[in-house]
């Protein structure tokens, strides 16, 4: 989950309004005085940077965008799709020209890695610019914008995320002595993949009874992870629970595990995400949990705060993606509440 992961309903005040009247009450609002005809006939270009546009995870994202501008924004707004392969050069490279060149006027973005956006913003002056799912800054933790020009993210803490998927496999361990656990990381070189693992070992690690036996890389690919999987089997074939930071992982090695005569429902299974897929094993018990996105919401929430800003309304500077159709952190039982979700995403 690069980025098939991880992450709220949206703070729908005015979103009823015309886009003219929308327009002109946030001037007003912002005590510039009362629009003119042209000021709220004015259409606004926006670009949709994703770290890549063949990501499932990351044309969720776009989809939200879309969405909102058709229900609310009736022709106000235009969007642009720009992909980067995952290159974190390719879309430094596309934020520069989006932002500085006057080309749109806004910019929301799915990072490849908010760090390395970080030199686009040193004298940002240009469009305003919404990031989702990561922030973008040196600091993965901190929700509110740290760069000049960034005015909302739309995400949540990565570390504290990855602490709170832990606490079921936590739980799940307690009358288990040892209760060997296997971790699979999507990118280990990347920051984000960092901080989730570091989070992992720091909850598991407090506790004597857990060992972590395996921590693989599964590149956020179910055939990868299947492979990575059944090698690990190999050298540990008593394994109790798997945790992962994307669901096509969990996805993968519920394969070897099944290849290897082990039912998926025997051990603890989670992943992150909420695909299709991983929705449907919670609810049938082959998955004990899942941290769900919400990426299409998390779209709406970004353009929604985008339109905002470019309107000169106020702008909520952090959207929890925390929040959602059903409970982030789910499990059979709390998918229950809400049996009409079947997810935000193929993956």
């Amino acid at each position: 989950m690069r980025i098939n992961y991880r992450q709220s309903l949206l703070v729908r005040a005015g979103s009823v309004l015309g886009a003219g009247a929308l327009l002109l009450t946030g001037l007003v609002g912002m005590g510039v005085g009362t629009t003119s005809a042209a000021a709220a006939g004015k259409t606004y270009k926006v670009a949709v940077l994703l770290a890549s546009s063949d990501n499932g995870y990351n044309e969720a994202v776009a989809t939200g965008v879309k969405d909102y501008v058709r229900a609310h924004l009736g022709g106000k707004v235009t969007v642009k799709v720009l992909g980067a392969n995952f290159s974190s050069t390719t879309q430094l490279s596309q934020l520069e020209n989006a932002t500085i060149n006057n080309v749109y006027s806004g910019v929301v973005i799915v990072p490849n890695d908010g760090t390395a956006l970080s030199p686009a913003f040193p004298t940002q002056d240009g469009a305003p610019v919404v990031t989702v799912l990561d922030p973008i800054g040196p600091k993965w933790n901190d929700m509110q914008p740290q760069m000049k020009g960034v005015v909302s993210t739309v995400a949540v803490p990565v570390s504290s995320a990855a602490a709170k998927q832990t606490t079921g496999v936590i739980s799940y361990c307690k009358a288990i002595n040892p209760c060997n656990v296997v971790i699979i990381v999507g990118d280990p070189t990347s920051s984000l993949d960092h901080a989730r693992v570091t989070a992992y070992d720091a909850a598991f690690s407090a506790h004597s009874n857990i060992k972590v036996v395996a921590t693989l890389a599964g590149a956020y690919d179910p055939a990868t992870s299947d492979t990575a999987m059944a090698n690990a089997l190999v050298a540990n074939p008593k394994i109790n629970a798997l945790i992962t930071t994307g669901d096509q992982m969990t996805e993968g090695a519920q394969i070897a595990l099944q290849a290897g005569s082990i039912s998926p429902s025997s051990l603890y299974l989670t992943g992150e995400g909420g695909t299709y897929i991983a929705v449907k094993d919670v609810r049938n018990g082959s998955w004990k949990s899942d941290y769900i996105n919400f990426p299409v919401t998390m779209g709406e929430n970004a353009m929604q705060q985008l339109y905002n800003a470019m309107t000169k309304k106020p702008v909520k500077t952090w959207v929890n993606a925390d929040q959602g159709p059903t409970a982030p952190y789910a499990t059979k039982a709390t998918l229950k509440l809400t049996p009409s979700f079947k997810g935000e995403w193929a993956g």
